[in-house]
């Protein structure tokens, strides 16, 4: 029989680490809800200590989800390690993951500490944690490059403590699958504990092996991997849930586990990490990219309709690829739409936020004729954008754009209740209107990325915008949709200057 392989998603944790892409407590609650539905066994919620935001996200995530264990990230303080414990006290089932470097730079850069002490720490730390919770895991960050019979001594030592599961991190992507693997395997040898514990890793994507290390290491013993919707983390990323539970379950001839995932949730969730991140998925992304089940060449296309298996190794439906049906128009009711979102797995805390979502709802039909379920998404991750208490808020915009001549941009802006009007001339119609806004915000933050993608087919599709911003060296994402590309460029771009005044007090470790 397969051994059942412990999937343990880090999107709301080290996925946000991705600049720009941190997300709110209504948006981390309704990526949780995806999760759980997914039947992800385990969601890293956060690192409470980071922030009173991130301790309250925290813990609405532990107070919602009733299947998934809900883990809480601390480094082996006892501050974070209480921290945590209080955020996760209304959760069924809980972990604390705790951690501390053990590699020799780590040590002697930056904890400036000796081997002793780190293994001094590290095993009260885990103590700290056990009178929270029975479900502890520990990690040795940089494990990829820490000396193995230091890492064994850790890890003892830790396993004695409590520790349930004990995580390997090739925290800066380091690793090749040969050598990774091979750790491992040393490493649940020469243990002699290593059967009272669970072994995980996680892995960065920097040499762009993070799924295939991590699949080397299930190959070698490990049995729970960390990841993260599209791959999504720190600089290039982490291992990409999709790819480490599809390449699983396709080659069931080679592993000798299997997860217990859902896997027709995963097209779902994908979109929606990408929504509300704004960080889209690349077409020809394994998995979730648009491309990923198309085939252009002639030969592939013949083969495909004569038999499946002749180009595919897997089926579209089973992780959740299907034509977008349409299934609200102008004409639908209240009830329609709320009935249809709770399908999407989205729900209203108020009335009020579900009349504000039906309005919106009612101006995008009276804009586009056939309303999707992307469009839906987008339309709730807008509303949800538009409950929270903005500095500044669109008016009304008006452009102009012919041929020949300078486009202009004019504009009406609610400033902390103010209105307050400016003009613009730019290179396009977006330059314009940007200028505009500046010309009353004066944010003197830098534009780093600009991004359109359409949300759905067609020419009334709606334009999907991403603005990144950065001043001070703090970076956000804005995000903005509407039938009239100009419109969300305008949107996206005051999304971003509001979390941009927004206080950001969090200092994500990494792992």
């Amino acid at each position: 029989m397969s051994d059942k392989l412990i999937i343990f998603d880090t999107t709301l944790r080290d996925g946000e680490q991705s600049p720009g892409a941190s997300m709110n407590k209504d948006e981390k609650v309704r990526i949780a809800k995806v999760l759980e539905r997914m039947k992800v066994d385990v969601i890293e919620a956060g690192f409470p200590v980071a922030s009173p935001g991130d301790f309250e996200a925290v813990k609405a995530v532990a107070d919602t989800i009733k299947d998934s264990t809900v883990c809480a990230l601390s480094r082996a303080l006892d501050k974070d390690i209480d921290r945590a414990g209080e955020a996760l006290k209304g959760a069924n089932s809980s972990r604390i993951h705790t951690f501390i470097a053990t590699s020799p730079i780590h040590m002697e850069k930056k904890l400036r500490m000796t081997p002793d002490q780190v293994v001094e720490q590290a095993v009260a730390a885990v103590k700290r944690a056990r009178q929270h919770t029975d479900n502890v895991e520990f990690s040795p960050e940089d494990a990829g490059r820490s000396e193995l019979d230091f890492l064994c001594r850790v890890i003892e030592s830790v396993i004695d403590a409590g520790a349930t599961t004990i995580n390997i991190p090739d925290t800066v992507g380091y690793n090749i699958p040969q050598q990774f693997g091979a750790l491992l395997k040393n490493l649940l040898e020469k243990i002699p504990n290593s059967d009272k514990a669970i072994f995980s890793v996680h892995c960065h994507n920097d040499l762009g092996l993070a799924v295939a290390n991590s699949l080397a290491a299930v190959m070698n013993g490990a049995r729970q991997v960390e990841c993260t919707i599209n791959g999504l983390g720190e600089r290039a990323g982490n291992a990409s849930l999709e790819e480490v539970v599809m390449a699983i379950r396709t080659r069931q001839d080679v592993f000798q586990c299997d997860t217990t995932l859902d896997t027709t949730q995963i097209i779902p969730a994908s979109r929606l990490v990408a929504g509300i991140t704004g960080f889209p998925v690349q077409p020809n992304k394994a998995i979730v990219g648009a491309n990923a089940f198309a085939h252009e060449s002639g030969i592939h296309q013949d083969g495909v309709l004569k038999n499946r298996e002749t180009y595919e190794i897997m089926r579209a439906e089973d992780v959740g690829w299907a034509k977008n049906q349409i299934v609200l128009g102008k004409h639908s009711g209240r009830n329609a739409l709320k009935s249809r979102l709770k399908d999407l797995g989205i729900e209203f805390e108020s009335e009020e936020s579900l009349n504000n979502a039906f309005a919106r709802f009612k101006e995008l039909a009276d804009k586009k004729h056939e309303i999707f379920d992307d469009d839906l998404q987008a339309l709730v991750s807008e509303t949800s954008a538009a409950d929270m208490d903005d500095v500044v808020k669109l008016v009304s915009l008006k452009v102009c754009s012919e041929t020949g001549e300078t486009p202009q941009a004019s504009l009406i802006l609610n400033v902390n209740g103010k209105e307050e009007t400016a003009s613009a001339e730019g290179g396009g119609p977006v330059d314009a209107a940007f200028k505009a806004i500046e010309g009353i915000i004066n944010s003197q933050a830098e534009l780093k990325l600009y991004s359109v993608n359409n949300i759905t087919s067609g020419t009334d599709a709606q334009g999907d915008v991403t603005v990144r911003l950065e001043k001070q060296e703090r970076v956000v994402n804005g995000q903005g949709a509407d039938t009239d590309i100009v419109i969300a460029s305008a949107k996206a771009y005051i999304n971003a200057l509001n979390k941009l005044f927004q206080v950001d007090e969090r200092a994500h470790p990494q792992l």
